[in-house]
């Protein structure tokens, strides 16, 4: 069976390509909405994190009806830390839209989710997008799809892929760069005419992958996946396993059947062959299980997703502060919270340690890990983490570390120091592009090379930079790289940081903080701009004479503290550090609080 009427793919590309503007358009045009509804911009993007940020982190889905054919739309993530949610939903879609942006052309990560679509064997539509950007290059661009698609090993069909040139923001698609398009229809016409639609037995017994979990308070887990052979009813008894016989295959009911309609999940009566659905009422259903008829069990294989390459140590918080501002504390709360993630997070790993109070967590990168941190904190968890640390492999008897394939734009005048950065921190590189005004450079470099560097980065570049990396594989161990060239400024003691203690402080160096501010000892308030870390009292008050002299009163100038994001503080904090994690608040603090027992720690490591 061909099912004429339905088409299944995805939107995939490199952050800030513009695929959640697109989709925006696809859904507008493809008659989702009403006409005087009001819709807000990048409607896919639904949580909070996703719309401060600006960045798709989870993969959703849509669909729009274009003449009689239904379209099912999955928009993707487009930053490298989150590629597993992108290597999963591939397994759903019979094709690809790849986005390009039209001034920065095929960027790491377009290069990442490409190489998986074409591993896949997926159709591909390659669209340029952002054509109305005045530095837009559309001559250039189609060349350099074509030498990525060379590179990855395309076969000559994949490479005969049809271009079309798109403005995501104005809503128009056109099959030529000198044509102007009035909308969208190209596009959709494409998709009809060379996305092949799903094929499969009707007929035959029911096989449905899971590649997304979903969870609701009133039904529990939802599965999502899409339906390979067989058709699917409420009420209908499966057999739920998987492929790697990791557990026990088990029968159970299908409670509740939606398929998606525009942004609303609706409730349907039965699914057939080539559908993306949703079912609930499956106790225990993980990504990855197959859904067989209870005659026929044979589960499907489910693609490997790519292993982590970071990890952190997630411990109880234990500061002096501890348990004032949370909701969640203690370490079954912080364990439980972990292992849900879990659930839903294919390249995350969480395993126990030897102290019953911290889990070693490991992600796909610092910003992979800092958004868990970040949504756990929102939830009312308390909790301190470590710094980052790479994962290291022995690959033949040799220790070998993950690499990055890094792409920086600089302007022209920045590329001596960002060249000189790169040196330091064992980068190799392999291309450099100048394009006008600004350099274009790509290295290989070990992926702790890049811990704490975005900073630097930007102060180097005065804000005009841009980098992005992906992971490209392990190489043997490239040696020590120095993880900060700055200090720490400790306190001295547990209070409230005064203004006449920060303006005695403010002369050792740069300050996080600011007067009225509770500290306590050990706690970090500011960086040194030397190697070692100082304790500074910014608690002291000045001393009361009843003796009065010109000047002396004069009110001191305290220089604006730097307030540091999560991010921020996940780059600046040293081995010797944890960062507290509180819904309120974001402390960096020395593992060692007491200042003369870290000093004596100290004297007894050299």
């Amino acid at each position: 069976m061909i099912r004429e009427d339905l088409r299944n793919i995805a939107i995939i590309a490199h952050v800030d390509h513009g695929k959640t503007t697109l989709v925006d358009e696809m859904l507008k045009q493809g008659g989702a909405f009403r006409e005087n509804q009001a819709v807000a911009e990048r409607v896919m993007d639904s949580n909070d994190l996703e719309r401060e940020r600006g960045i798709t982190i989870l993969a959703k889905n849509t669909s729009v009806m274009y003449k009689d054919t239904k379209i099912n739309i999955i928009d993707t993530p487009g930053h490298a830390d989150f590629g597993g949610e992108v290597e999963r939903v591939l397994s759903m879609v019979d094709g690809a839209l790849l986005l390009v942006d039209a001034a920065e052309g095929p960027m790491p990560q377009t290069r990442f989710v490409l190489s998986k679509a074409l591993e896949m064997g997926l159709k591909i539509i390659i669209v340029v997008n952002k054509i109305d950007k005045p530095d837009a290059r559309l001559d250039e661009i189609g060349d350099e799809v074509l030498e990525l698609l060379l590179d990855l090993d395309a076969n000559d069909e994949q490479l005969e892929s049809p271009l079309l040139f798109c403005s995501g923001r104005a809503g128009t698609a056109s099959l030529s760069q000198y044509e102007e398009g009035k909308d969208l229809t190209p596009l959709f016409e494409t998709i009809l005419n060379y996305i092949e639609p799903p094929k499969g037995d009707e007929q035959g017994d029911l096989q449905m992958l899971i590649s997304s979990i979903d969870y609701n308070e009133y039904v529990g887990r939802i599965g999502i996946g899409r339906i390979e052979r067989g058709s699917i009813k409420v009420n209908q008894q499966v057999t739920v396993g998987d492929y790697h016989e990791s557990k026990k295959p088990y029968n159970s009911k299908i409670v509740s059947l939606l398929q998606i309609q525009g942004l609303q999940r609706v409730p349907v009566e039965t699914a057939t062959v080539g559908d993306i659905v949703w079912i609930s009422g499956i106790e225990n259903i993980t990504i990855g299980d197959t859904i067989c008829d209870t005659i026929n069990y044979e589960p499907l294989e489910f693609t490997k997703v790519s292993e982590p390459t970071v990890e952190m140590t997630f411990s109880v918080n234990d500061s002096p502060f501890a348990g004032r501002e949370g909701k969640f504390v203690t370490s079954r709360q912080l364990r439980k919270r972990l292992f849900d993630e879990l659930l839903k997070d294919v390249s995350l790993r969480v395993s126990e340690t030897e102290n019953t109070d911290s889990f070693r967590v490991c992600g796909r990168g610092e910003m992979h890990l800092s958004i868990l941190i970040e949504n756990m904190r929102r939830e009312g968890y308390e909790l301190s983490v470590s710094t980052p640390r790479v994962l290291y492999k022995e690959i033949d008897g040799v220790k070998c570390e993950p690499i990055e394939r890094l792409v920086i734009d600089v302007p022209n005048d920045c590329t001596g120091s960002v060249m000189e950065k790169m040196g330091t921190r064992k980068a190799e590189m392999i291309n450099m592009h100048p394009q006008g005004s600004r350099t274009r450079l790509e290295f290989l470099i070990p992926s702790r090379g890049l811990f704490g560097y975005k900073s630097e980065f930007l102060t180097d570049t005065k804000g005009e930079g841009i980098m992005s990396s992906v992971f490209e594989g392990y190489e043997p161990y490239k040696g020590d790289i120095p993880r900060r060239n700055t200090g720490s400024l400790v306190s001295f003691e547990t209070g409230e940081a005064v203004t006449y203690g920060l303006y005695n402080a403010q002369e050792r160096g740069s300050l996080f903080i600011g007067a009225g501010t509770p500290v306590y000892e050990g706690m970090i308030v500011g960086a040194s701009p030397k190697v070692e870390d100082l304790v500074v009292n910014v608690c002291k008050k000045k001393h009361l004479t009843n003796t009065r002299a010109s000047g002396s009163d004069d009110a001191l100038r305290l220089v604006p503290p730097r307030k540091l994001s999560l991010e921020d503080s996940l780059e600046f904090i040293a081995d010797d550090e944890l960062l507290e994690v509180t819904p309120k608040s974001i402390r960096i603090r020395k593992r060692i609080l007491d200042n003369s027992l870290r000093a004596k720690s100290r004297a007894k490591e050299k």
